[in-house]
């Protein structure tokens, strides 16, 4: 997604009225998000602590009395795509983006919610292939849409477990709940602290000037879907060794006294999990405490134990968290965020400390790597609602 931050709002305003023909009657946005700690722990039913960024997907919309749904992508050269409500809605092989609008439409409807059609213009500036969720903030902002348009009763919650059915069974891509979760939810100045297993979630306050800076690394994301498919089953192999649902009901004791039942592997990427749970549970109390110096303390032995037990980082990111921490000693935390293998790391702290980390990144990450950073200062925002 493209559009410059400031003028989202004008831009789908303004291709709405040139591509369309007449005014919008809503805005409605989505968050993109980063996840501050808790990582590979969702699909254990563990605990993770996102917060939604003040980068998003808007959209300006207008109901219809018939019942075709009109798209235009202004991010993709105004490209348009049209669908009846009426009919079987299918999946679009040459305009990926409109699939993720098709199917929440088509899940809306698969779950019994009634309305008619929609213009709908779309844009968004969460950079996509970052790993801030560009997917889940597109199918947020049109389940909102809908809701908004239709005064359908729906929560935010289902809303996001819309959007995640969409892109598990009309996409064809099987992502977890975070992302939409967050997106639909987020509470400004608030991380998320959210239950994988119940859904529960738990507003966690962060000091309102608190900086979230997510850095780029640039490093295109190799072996994720293979390597992230054995992670699972490797975790899989651990909760059925020690008859457990999932790695969430195992504690550090019982893994290290029956460590005999697992390969050394198996056993570190446990290890991790267990690890990173407690941890996210902790940090979720430090940041509702203000507790920076507790916080660094838990991002650096997250990043750690995805380096050395789950062995998801690579040279690069490893570097960048270097060179943030040495900026940043116990006054932010720092670490990797998302999958693994490239991506994106996360760092917290206060505004006084953006200027020094960013050029230290500037000086120093291009000379080590070769490689250019991306750096994007955000702070935690409302999700999603009418603009």
């Amino acid at each position: 997604m493209t559009a410059n931050k400031v003028d989202l709002k004008s831009i789908v305003t303004n291709t709405f009225e040139t591509q369309l023909g007449y005014t919008p009657q809503q805005i409605i946005q989505a968050p993109g998000r980063v996840n501050l700690i808790g990582e590979h722990t969702d699909y254990n039913d563990g605990f993770v602590l996102p917060c939604a960024i003040n980068y998003q997907a808007m959209v300006a919309a207008s109901p219809r009395e018939d019942n075709i749904v009109r798209l235009v992508s202004v991010d993709y050269n105004n490209e348009q795509d049209e669908f009846d409500l009426t009919k079987e809605i299918k999946f679009v092989e040459q305009k990926m983006w409109a699939n993720y609008i098709r199917g929440v439409v088509k899940c809306l409807l698969d779950a019994g919610f009634e309305f008619s059609g929609a213009d709908i213009v779309v844009s968004g500036n969460v950079p996509q292939g970052a790993g801030l969720s560009s997917s889940a903030a597109l199918e947020v902002v049109i389940g909102q849409t809908f809701k908004e348009l239709y005064q359908l009763e729906i929560t935010q919650k289902q809303i996001a477990l819309n959007g995640q059915k969409a892109e598990n069974e009309f996409v064809g891509c099987q992502c977890g709940i975070m992302d939409q979760l967050i997106s639909a939810c987020g509470e400004e100045n608030h991380a998320l602290l959210l239950d994988c297993r119940s859904l529960d979630t738990t507003p966690i306050s962060m000091p309102e000037e608190m900086v979230v800076m997510i850095i780029n690394s640039n490093k295109k994301r190799g072996l994720v879907d293979s390597e992230y498919n054995t992670r699972r089953v490797q975790c899989e192999t651990a909760s059925t060794a020690f008859s457990v649902a999932a790695l969430r009901d195992l504690t550090l004791e019982q893994l290290e006294q029956g460590a005999d039942k697992i390969d050394p592997v198996t056993f570190k990427r446990a290890r991790h999990v267990i690890t990173e749970n407690d941890r996210t549970l902790k940090a979720a109390t430090a940041l509702q405490n203000s507790d920076l110096k507790s916080m660094a303390k838990l991002m650096e032995a997250s990043h750690a134990s995805m380096r050395d037990d789950f062995e998801i980082t690579v040279f690069e990111v490893d570097a960048l968290v270097d060179i943030v921490k040495a900026e940043l000693g116990d006054e932010g935390g720092v670490r990797m965020t998302g999958g693994g293998f490239g991506g994106c790391i996360v760092a917290l702290m206060l505004p006084e400390k953006v200027e020094a980390v960013k050029q230290a990144i500037e000086t120093k990450y291009q000379k080590q790597t070769g490689l250019k950073e991306s750096i994007y200062v955000c702070q935690a925002k409302q999700g999603a609602g009418t603009v």
